[in-house]
């Protein structure tokens, strides 16, 4: 095991020994105002939301005690993203998954900044929801290039993508339409972690396995293109059929 594996494995243990810590400490409190917002998934529950939100509390006021702009975890989302593609690109393959979660965790920031500031806005959200596409487009980018030599790996890749890009677009044209519809599998969060967490075990894994070297990740990213292109086919027939009720004037 490579010294940036096994660093890996010890940050990702040091994580997880604060759940028993946060179970304690959570009792009786009230779940986190915008995890109780967010719709449940299969993969990310609402305690794991919870955990996640306690964990980076302390940098979050941090941050709002230094004053920095919601923007710059915005802009430096999207630079974690093509700095993930290009590790990805290159075959540094735990450094992009590490680089998938730091662009992650920066898009959570920047909302939880702005509201403490008071400084949301709409233009805000805009450049929010935004630049995350930016971001997953690097970073499923640069895997396609990995993926090169391997046509059904690159095809499993850009259909991640496309999915992903579906899964916002059918959300976002929905709410242009008065249809709210948040629902499904594989949203974003979900993706990152997939992503993140394969890329990061791949190498360990496949070795021990007897796998070439992105069996593992490409594994996951198969699996985010049917379950973000299932959510994003799901949440266009529940719009459509909200859409109709109410053109047709049913309750």
């Amino acid at each position: 095991m490579s010294r940036a594996e096994l660093a890996s494995l010890l940050v990702v243990a040091v994580a997880l020994l604060t759940m028993p810590v946060f179970a304690l400490v959570s009792r009786g409190r009230p779940v986190d105002a915008e995890v109780a917002r967010r719709p449940r998934t299969i993969l990310l529950g609402t305690w794991i939301r919870d955990w996640l939100m306690w964990l980076i509390a302390p940098l979050v006021r941090a941050s709002v005690a230094a004053r920095v702009p919601p923007l710059a975890f915005n802009v430096l989302g999207a630079l974690l993203g093509l700095a993930a593609g290009a590790a990805y690109a290159a075959g540094a393959l735990a450094t992009g998954g590490w680089l998938v979660l730091l662009g992650g965790a920066a898009d959570i920031f920047d909302g939880r900044v702005a509201r403490a500031r008071g400084m949301a806005s709409r233009a805000g959200a805009f450049l929010d929801s935004t630049l995350d596409r930016f971001a997953e487009t690097f970073a499923f980018a640069g895997l396609a290039l990995y993926y090169r030599d391997a046509p059904w790996r690159a095809l499993a890749t850009v259909l991640a993508l496309g999915g992903s890009l579906l899964v916002s677009y059918t959300r976002a044209r929905g709410e242009g339409l008065g249809i709210e519809c948040k629902g499904g599998v594989m949203q974003r969060a979900e993706r990152l972690v997939l992503l993140a967490v394969a890329s990061v075990l791949d190498r360990t894994v496949s070795a021990r396995a007897g796998w070439p070297d992105g069996s593992l990740l490409v594994a996951a990213v198969a699996l985010i293109a049917a379950g973000s292109l299932g959510t994003a086919l799901w949440r266009t027939v529940a719009i459509a059929r909200a859409l109709e009720r109410e053109d047709t004037g049913e309750r």
